[in-house]
């Protein structure tokens, strides 16, 4: 067992078990809003979106992580706005302005990229991927300082954020901040994964946030145990994920996006109420009732 812990005697798997910690308590809790909320693959979109940012503050500044940071921001934000404009201005609903936009985002970024390389030497795939393992100093602060906003944000907005999540509808018609709540949302999402950049990637970052909520949504029937299950998962997973990769010799990102995979299969299978093997366990009529929408209780 001693054996197992021996990697955290090197400097490289603290930093690398502390930034997937800070990320994985932030996007735990923002990742039960995008399940809840049926946003799951516009946080995808969300992450794709960042890199024609990136690619015109690396143009322009260099990579320096706060250059980069400012311009994958902005870069999200615009994004967000925009395809809240079109949704709003046109006949295209929001998944559908997001997915275009989503598109042209990559599209746009890859070539600015790729322009780059033609002068300067720039690992695209780094872009891509990240590298837990090469975290900075730099990371880890605004990795702690983007986890803490999120922590707070949830503290002072804990039942907008409730409401907002369960029924927008409602909390529109009732006259309460829902565009501010929403737009704040979207906003917090943004900045995690821009935080997220450096250590997984824009491909692997969303796993860090979506599958700790996923396999949370199978076990908790109420918010606030959702909200607390999803960032454990999120901790023990991505640090089981780095022990592991650093065992097999395989790449960390990928690996811990793969051990939280394999939690949320297992979830999937043996959730005691909403899993395949408790489904198929009840008689065909409880199972066409089970087939309605579930959420936890507030």
């Amino acid at each position: 067992m001693t054996e197992f812990f021996e990697p955290f005697q090197y400097q490289f798997m603290w930093r690398g078990l502390l930034i997937a910690i800070f990320l994985g308590i932030s996007g735990g809790l923002l990742g039960c809003t995008l399940v809840l909320r049926r946003m799951a693959l516009m946080g995808d979109a969300l992450a794709h979106s960042l890199l024609p940012g990136m690619g015109i503050a690396f143009l322009l500044f260099g990579s320096g992580i706060w250059s980069l940071f400012l311009g994958a921001l902005v870069s999200g934000l615009l994004t967000a706005l925009g395809s809240g404009i079109i949704s709003r201005l046109t006949r295209l609903r929001d998944d559908a302005a997001f997915g275009a936009l989503f598109v042209i985002s990559f599209g746009l970024g890859i070539a600015l990229i790729s322009s780059a390389r033609a002068r300067v030497n720039v690992d695209l795939m780094h872009f891509l991927f990240g590298n837990i393992l090469g975290v900075g100093s730099q990371d880890l602060w605004l990795a702690a300082g983007v986890s803490t906003l999120t922590l707070l944000a949830f503290a002072l907005f804990y039942r907008d954020i409730l409401i907002e999540s369960f029924d927008p509808v409602f909390y529109r018609t009732a006259g309460l901040p829902h565009g501010a709540i929403h737009l704040g949302l979207l906003a917090l999402i943004v900045v995690n994964l821009v935080a997220a950049l450096q250590a997984m990637g824009i491909v692997l970052a969303l796993g860090l946030f979506l599958l700790p909520a996923v396999t949370s949504y199978l076990w908790c029937e109420r918010w606030g145990t959702m909200l607390a299950f999803s960032t454990v998962v999120a901790v023990v997973g991505s640090t089981t994920g780095l022990l592991l990769s650093y065992h097999l010799r395989v790449s960390s990102g990928p690996c811990v996006v793969i051990t939280l995979g394999i939690v949320f299969f297992v979830s999937a299978f043996l959730s005691p109420k909403h899993g395949l093997l408790s489904k198929y366990r009840r008689p065909s009529r409880h199972r066409t009732e089970d087939d309605g929408t579930y959420c936890p209780e507030h």
